[in-house]
């Protein structure tokens, strides 16, 4: 097998020395082993030789997920209204080959048609970025991309996309499209003026513009929203995923239980690209056969939940242990759920006296949680957990729930997003006469406040003094008092 070096390969994984080129892949992966292990035997950093070299292979070989790629719009699995919609767009704004536009644009509609770009929403591993992938693939046009590993500030976005769009092709290709993986993965800080780059591109660059997004819905994207079309890919069934390992199965020649495949398949929840790390990882070493009981051996994938879904795990857990277990689940985060929680209640259960008991419970843990804290006795917030998941969850003559229920955004975080930058400018406002007054913040905060409330609305030039010294406008400071 010949070694194929690819950007994906990572680089802790890089040998330590350089290595001479050979024909033969595992011949020279195993006498860098054995070299290492030779030159490093006094040290405590590799185990055993064996070890060290399945190590080597794994970190060296392929990933699957890159192995397997779809090549084209036909291989990428379940997502025809996305394709649909994409092939749409691209053929109604942009130059592509006539026996594309006749297989995929089946769409005329409005919407599509003035889009000036597309943002591809779903959860991880639905196919966001490979469909743009077998996209540029199908209609021969040069793929300039931009992930979340990448630094995206406004210079480096208007750098890197900038002199892609310049620079002609050196390979014959058709036209160039711009993907921006990962938008919603954007920070504030670090990605300065990241966000309002993309914009000013979509609105200025006359090639296809594609974004994808875990959740484009953040407020922070409406203006994105706005200029683009959002195509949401569904989440792919066991059955889909099952399918898809069958054939990998088939072409790493391996023998894989159904049974396995399907165990995999269901820890993923529909992430195909987690359930094709999990099954390279158990075929991992030169393994050809995976039963139910390798599965159960290692364990199965504790999946990342949304509070959405652990909320849904939550009310509709058919008992107790069931309930409970949630917060064993990684990404569950209690002070969080008591949010969440307090809000979802009386839309879950209709009933006045169901959620007066399910109230009851959530304040009795609340409660139990405070006590815990004033006497830092932390091996107790199991038992307070239970009663606000399992307390919560079996309440008595629970009603048979609705599939689909819809549960809000908490209004609180909502409202704490909203005032942010208010509560800054106070807190600004509060330090500033701590420092010049000599006393403690949390007395300017209690007393002092108030008064300086009240002079301002007997003497205007209070607030005039405060804005010099602050550099607040004075509105802004009045509005604050």
């Amino acid at each position: 097998m010949q070694i194929v070096r690819t950007p994906t390969t990572p680089t802790s994984c890089v040998p330590l020395r350089s290595r001479p080129r050979r024909n033969s892949f595992s011949t020279t992966v195993e006498e860098d082993a054995l070299s290492f292990h030779g030159e490093y035997r006094s040290t405590r950093h590799v185990v055993n030789t064996l070890l060290f070299r399945e190590f080597y292979l794994l970190c060296m070989a392929l990933p699957w997920i890159e192995k397997y790629r779809p090549k084209s719009f036909a291989e990428v699995v379940d997502q025809e209204e996305a394709k649909y919609t994409m092939a749409s767009w691209i053929c109604t704004r942009y130059k592509a080959p006539r026996e594309f536009c006749a297989r995929w644009s089946k769409k005329r509609d409005k919407e599509i048609s003035e889009a000036k770009a597309v943002l591809l929403a779903g959860p991880p591993g639905v196919g966001k970025t490979t469909i743009v992938y077998a996209l540029a693939r199908e209609i021969n046009y040069e793929l300039i991309e931009l992930n979340a590993s990448d630094v995206r500030t406004a210079e480096r976005i208007k750098q890197v996309v900038g002199r892609g769009l310049r620079e002609s092709s050196l390979f014959g290709y058709g036209g160039k499209l711009v993907l921006f993986d990962e938008v919603d993965g954007l920070h504030v800080k670090e990605d300065l003026g990241g966000l309002e780059a993309i914009i000013e591109i979509i609105e200025t660059a006359k090639v296809p513009v594609v974004m994808t997004a875990n959740n484009p819905y953040d407020p922070k994207f409406r203006p994105l929203r706005d200029l683009s079309l959002v195509v949401n890919l569904k989440k792919l069934s066991e059955d889909e995923v099952v399918e898809v390992l069958k054939r990998v199965c088939t072409g790493e020649g391996a023998k894989c239980e159904e049974e396995a495949l399907r165990s995999i398949a269901r820890s993923s929840l529909g992430d195909l690209r987690a359930a094709m790390n999990d099954l390279q990882m158990y075929l991992s070493g030169g393994r050809r056969v995976l039963t139910v009981d390798d599965i159960k051996r290692v364990g199965e994938r504790n999946p990342q939940l949304s509070m959405f879904e652990i909320l849904d795990r939550v009310y509709k857990a058919r008992w107790f242990d069931e309930a409970r277990a949630v917060s064993f689940n990684p990404s569950f985060d209690w002070e969080q759920y008591f949010v969440w929680a307090l809000e979802s209640i009386p839309v879950v259960y209709k009933e006045l006296e169901l959620t007066s008991v399910a109230y009851d419970r959530l304040s009795k843990a609340d409660m139990f949680i405070g006590r815990i804290k004033r006497t830092q006795e932390w091996e107790l917030l199991p038992y307070a957990l239970e009663l606000a998941l399992g307390g919560v969850s079996q309440v008595k003559n629970k009603p048979r729930l609705s599939p689909f229920i819809k549960y809000g955004f908490p209004q609180r975080l909502l409202l704490l997003a909203r005032t942010k930058e208010m509560r800054r400018r106070r807190e600004t406002l509060i330090e500033y006469l701590a420092q010049n007054l000599h006393v403690s913040q949390s007395l300017v905060r209690a007393e002092l406040m108030y008064v300086l409330s009240a002079l301002a609305r007997h003497n205007p030039h209070v607030i005039e003094r405060l804005s010099k010294s602050l550099g607040i406008n004075s509105l802004d400071i009045k509005n604050l008092l």
